[in-house]
């Protein structure tokens, strides 16, 4: 018997890794939907939860598991069918040294591309003071958010997110296109699943050029796309297109 709790957001790609990882575990779950527009990740009855003010967060059995990636491994280690893990020592090292480049890279790169296609005028609406409010309540991220103005981010923050985007597709097609089908052969594990988010919103900003003649990365993604859990990470309502 368990029970798990998941708090989170239908954009987030954080949440959206978790999501994916509790669909290949074909895991039920209550979920909680965080409303980030409303500032309820940085109330203080969720920063209980998660101190560091961000989502997802996972509650099993009264225990709170934060971090995405923590939150991956942890599911895999309690919920060990199908494993996300390969069981070879080395091997798990490779797959925790490609999540830690995607934590680094693609996840950091995405968020400025993101939030000038999306989010920007949003914010910009609310007004300084309240931004200023929620800025300064944030215990991860505030200086980030500083820079963010009201037409967005600046060009030169959008040209380093691609320069850096466009490096990691290079790396992971390099270790696809001649073997994969995933990051570390035949097994899918929580590299693919850390990868995935960026990817998919990179898809829905319209940057799927960058990864055009690259086919290691797109019979990636297809196999991705393709899985069942697919469909629970990115339920109705979480897919973000750009404004026409």
């Amino acid at each position: 018997m368990h029970e798990l709790t998941l708090y989170h957001a239908l954009f987030s790609t954080c949440s959206q890794k978790v999501r994916y990882a509790l669909g290949k575990k074909q895991l039920s779950y209550k979920s909680r939907i965080v409303d980030l527009s409303k500032g309820e990740h940085l109330e203080d009855w969720y920063l209980e939860i998660n101190p560091n003010g961000v989502v997802p967060s996972l509650i099993h059995n009264g225990n709170a598991i934060t971090d995405s990636s923590v939150i991956c491994e942890y599911l895999d280690e309690v919920f060990p069918d199908p494993p996300l893990t390969p069981s070879d020592a080395v091997a798990k090292a490779a797959m925790r040294t490609w999540m830690r480049y995607f934590e680094e890279v693609p996840t950091a790169a995405i968020r400025a591309p993101s939030f000038n296609a999306l989010f920007a005028k949003g914010i910009a609406s609310r007004g300084e003071e309240e931004n200023r409010r929620q800025r300064d309540k944030m215990p991860l991220r505030r200086h980030f958010y500083a820079k963010l103005g009201k037409e967005g981010f600046p060009q030169s923050m959008i040209d380093e997110s691609i320069e850096r985007l466009v490096a990691c597709l290079s790396r992971v097609d390099k270790a696809t296109a001649g073997g994969g089908p995933f990051l570390l052969g035949e097994q899918l594990t929580i590299a693919d699943i850390t990868l995935l988010p960026s990817i998919v919103r990179m898809d829905d900003l319209g940057m799927t050029e960058l990864w055009q003649n690259k086919r290691g990365v797109s019979r990636w993604y297809g196999m991705m796309l393709q899985d069942d859990a697919f469909e629970v990470a990115y339920m109705p309502g979480a897919r973000i297109k750009r404004p026409a």
